[in-house]
């Protein structure tokens, strides 16, 4: 039975758009375009209101066929290098996928992109809630790398990344920090997703990234975590994590 109140007490409720992310069927955003399509039925009935409340043990089909709320599965994995941040890919190379087998049957996906040659850590899962709020440009959540560079850094280069003064195609590039960590690697946190925006940018001022790592995401780090390692994390602390995130956004701003 379709809900339109988000409680009712003795009750487990659950949005419609929610359901269908956690189930694998698509993000939460692609989701509202699916149920607007009239493509969802919840028991036997068309539902295209967005914000609309079921129930966990409701039928609901899509294309038809019956779907189910899987449980949300969270995995931390610290990528290496080689690997695509993909489900599959469509030349057959190896994806994070690989690394983490018997896995599929449950849809998970992972958050957020890296690519082929950067390592670092990465979050997998089937909650498009938490994917939503870790990957939304409105949220600005904070990706921190170490770059490895071919030769040593230059102060004032540094100066021009920190004053934005580095445009690429897409705009004028903005950080949240950035400072040397050796002679030839620095540390940088920012908060846009840009395609391969850090290798870009330094070779806009000659450098070539010869290593990079992504070693924070949205209060998620690949500390203690060997690389091509992943590890369970509780909804628990996947929810805490989160939290805890924007709680201190919120006490910056």
């Amino acid at each position: 039975m379709i809900m339109n109140q988000k409680k009712i007490e003795g009750e487990k409720l659950i949005r419609l758009n929610h359901y269908l992310s956690n189930a694998g069927i698509s993000s939460r955003r692609e989701a509202d375009k699916l149920i607007q399509s009239g493509l969802i039925e919840v028991n036997g009935k068309i539902v295209t209101k967005l914000g609309s409340i079921v129930q966990k043990n409701d039928v609901i089909k899509f294309h038809g066929n019956r779907i189910k709320n899987q449980e949300n599965i969270y995995i931390l994995l610290n990528k290496p290098k080689g690997y695509i941040t993909s489900t599959r890919d469509p030349f057959n190379r190896k994806t994070v996928m690989n690394l983490i087998p018997n896995f599929h049957n449950y849809r998970i996906y992972p958050i957020g992109r890296l690519d082929r040659s950067t390592t670092g850590v990465l979050l997998l899962t089937n909650d498009g809630l938490i994917t939503e709020k870790l990957t939304h440009p409105k949220y600005k959540v904070q990706k921190i790398y170490l770059v490895v560079l071919n030769k040593i850094v230059h102060d004032q280069d540094l100066e021009k990344i920190r004053q934005g003064k580095i445009y690429l195609n897409e705009g004028r590039v903005k950080i949240d920090f950035i400072y040397k960590y050796a002679k030839n690697i620095v540390k940088i946190g920012l908060h846009i997703g840009w395609n391969r925006v850090i290798r870009r940018m330094f070779k806009k001022i000659t450098y070539q990234v010869i290593k990079l790592e992504r070693v924070y995401f949205g209060g998620f780090t690949n500390k203690n975590l060997k690389i091509g390692n992943w590890c369970f994390l509780s909804k628990k602390e996947v929810d805490q994590t989160v939290k805890n995130l924007f709680h201190e956004k919120n006490k910056h701003n």
